[in-house]
């Protein structure tokens, strides 16, 4: 029974991750347009345009990995039955990848690739965990 709830628990950090993550990227748009011509759900138009991003561009979405991997560990570590910390770290492991692969697909600034990457994954996963009171 263990392993089905910490199925689960990862399962729902994921999903409510994801959730979050796509929430909060759609809602920055209202408070820091993208440059005119734009549009974040066409890949190719984020290349074109990505020269034309400043780094306010940038908030949104490092605000998203970060905080929908934060709650999504947390989540996975607060709902777990067992090994709550390598269930937070397996969600901040799915979040990394798909960070890594934006990071291949999108030409980002240097600075904000590493950012992302070094600071919104597995960091954030381990706070998560720290903060669900299981990392005790």
């Amino acid at each position: 029974m263990k392993i089905v709830r910490n199925i689960l628990a990862v399962v729902l950090g994921l999903a409510v991750g994801a959730i979050l993550n796509m929430y909060i990227i759609d809602n920055m748009q209202t408070a820091i347009k993208l440059p005119q011509g734009v549009n974040p759900k066409d890949i190719e138009s984020m290349k074109t345009g990505m020269h034309l991003f400043k780094p306010k561009h940038f908030v949104g979405p490092f605000l998203a990995h970060a905080i929908g991997v934060l709650v999504g560990a947390f989540m996975a570590a607060r709902f777990g039955a067992s090994k709550n910390f390598i269930l937070a770290m397996i969600v901040g492991g799915f979040f990394l990848m798909g960070g890594i692969y934006m990071v291949c697909i999108l030409p980002a600034p240097i600075w904000f690739s590493a950012l992302d990457v070094l600071v919104a994954y597995i960091p954030m996963a381990y706070l998560g965990w720290k903060l669900s009171g299981r990392g005790k």
